[in-house]
């Protein structure tokens, strides 16, 4: 069985996202100072690899390519964010807004792609944990930033 178009699409996409994301975090887990961030940072980082391949195994299982990179837009804001923290002085504050700002984006995402009838059952599973997880981490990472104020 092969996925639809729209939806190989739209996993690869996501598949994508999750690579920009773990690179974003490797970045802010090398940047910051502060060991609990460094290790959250970290966490998330692992989180996004082991997402990374189980979309890409989910992609292969429906017969279809996993892309293999990041996105130029996730290059692109990845040199924006450094930009960003290399000119500030508190280098913990932009990384935990940047992780704030990513992860409501990528809920969005899933939620995109869930609410698509055509995803076959699995596939909903595995992006219903992940997104679940990114919940989580949207929430820890809210109050990492108001425990930096």
């Amino acid at each position: 069985m092969k996925y639809p178009e729209k939806i190989a699409e739209k996993l690869n996409r996501l598949l994508e996202k999750n690579i920009d994301a773990e690179k974003g975090y490797r970045f802010a887990s090398e940047n910051v100072k502060d060991p609990q961030l460094k290790a959250f940072f970290t966490e998330r980082a692992e989180e996004r690899y082991d997402f990374i391949h189980r979309l890409k195994s989910e992609i292969r299982n429906f017969g279809e390519m996993p892309k293999e990179k990041s996105s130029l837009t996730g290059d692109m804001h990845r040199t924006w964010m450094n930009l960003k923290t290399t000119l500030s002085t508190n280098k913990a504050e932009p990384a935990l807004e940047e992780a704030v700002r990513g992860e409501k984006i990528a809920i969005e995402e899933y939620k995109e792609i869930l609410d698509d009838p055509e995803v076959p059952a699995s596939t909903a599973n595995i992006l219903l944990k992940q997104k679940n997880d990114i919940v989580a981490a949207l929430n820890k990472v809210k109050s990492l930033r108001i425990q930096a104020d």
